[in-house]
Order: C-alpha cells, then structure tokens, then sequence
C-alpha cells in the first residue's frame, strides 16, 4: 500500500509539532535559566544572600518599588504591604507581601521574582525571601510573606529606582502528586 504525498506531509508536520513541543516544554526552560544566569537578563535575581556587613551609604537613596501579579489560574489575593521603599545602598530592608486564601481548599503557591532594570538584578541581594520556599495556605487562610534585601552600595550610581515583581503560581497540584508519589515509594520500600 501505497502512501498519498498529503499523508506523508501530515506525518511530517505531526512529528516537527511534536518535536517543536518537547523542545519547548523540557529544552528551553533550562537553557532560558543558564542565559538568565550568565547575562543577568530578565532580572532573575538569585537565591539566599549570606549578609556580610557593610558601608551604609546614605549620600544616597533608591526607590525599590514593589509588583504582585498571579498566574492565570492562581486565586490568591496576593499584593505588597508597601508599594515602595526608600534604601540606601548597602541598608538591610524589611517588608512584607500580604497572602490570602479565598477558597475553600488548602492550597501550595510559589512565588517567581524578577528585578528591573536588568543591570541592578547583580546588586540586589535577598536574604530571606518567601521566594526561598513554597507557601502553604489552608482554606481562607491569610499570612504575611517577609522580604529582606539589601542594595549593594557597588550599585551603579545610575540606577534609582528598583521594581521588584513577584508573579505567584498554584503548584497545588504538583506538589500533591510528588506527595503522593513519594508516599506510594515509602509503602513499597517498608
């Protein structure tokens, strides 16, 4: 039997669509990170910063201004507590972001930052973060989400303002599944 050259075409197309899916879906986003990394683009700021005293420099001010968004499906009241803050390089800064649960179910939310302009992302430096973990909040539950920064006084004296965004994920789901999964190899193993 004999294939139509419509039929191989469309057989073609399928496996570059699925082939275009899996690149995106499992390639990109660890290739996306290494470049976020290596350039500083898209203001990835980066993970737990250990403290080390420095000089306050008060000749100076930067506004660092505060952004909450949720994912699509993410039903969380999610928001700053302060819309911004006035540091001085090399200050230790403490905020919060204020959570709230409005359904009727436990959920898990993660929290993903970014920084602009990209150029400051090297020069702000969290120390404790709810970013650092995922947050779990029970049915109606409220909680306050802390965030220490500091500015690096090595800041370029350009930058004078700061935006720092938060976008807040349901990964409910996910967890419970790794949950479930973990507990089914538990019950295998003892």
């Amino acid at each position: 039997m004999k294939l139509s050259e419509n039929t191989k075409v469309s057989a073609k197309l399928l496996v570059l669509a699925a082939s275009m899916l899996v690149f995106a879906i499992f390639v990109m986003p660890p290739l996306y990170d290494a470049f976020c990394e290596v350039t500083g683009l898209n203001g990835k700021t980066g993970g737990r910063y250990e403290a080390i005293p420095a000089a306050i420099d008060t000749s100076r001010s930067i506004t660092v201004q505060f952004v909450a968004s949720n994912n699509g499906n993410m039903p969380w009241e999610f928001a700053p507590s302060v819309m911004s803050v006035e540091v001085h390089p090399g200050e230790v800064m403490d905020t919060v972001f204020l959570a709230f649960n409005p359904t009727e179910r436990d959920m898990v939310g993660q929290a993903i930052p970014s920084l602009v302009p990209f150029k400051a992302a090297e020069y702000f430096h969290k120390t404790e973060c709810f970013c650092f973990n995922q947050q779990i909040l029970k049915a109606g539950e409220e909680a306050e989400l802390p965030l220490r920064f500091i500015v690096d006084p090595e800041i370029p004296s350009s930058v004078n303002t700061i935006t720092l965004s938060y976008t807040l994920f349901d990964v409910t789901e996910r967890i419970s599944k790794n949950i479930d999964k973990n507990n089914a190899e538990s019950a295998r193993e003892g």
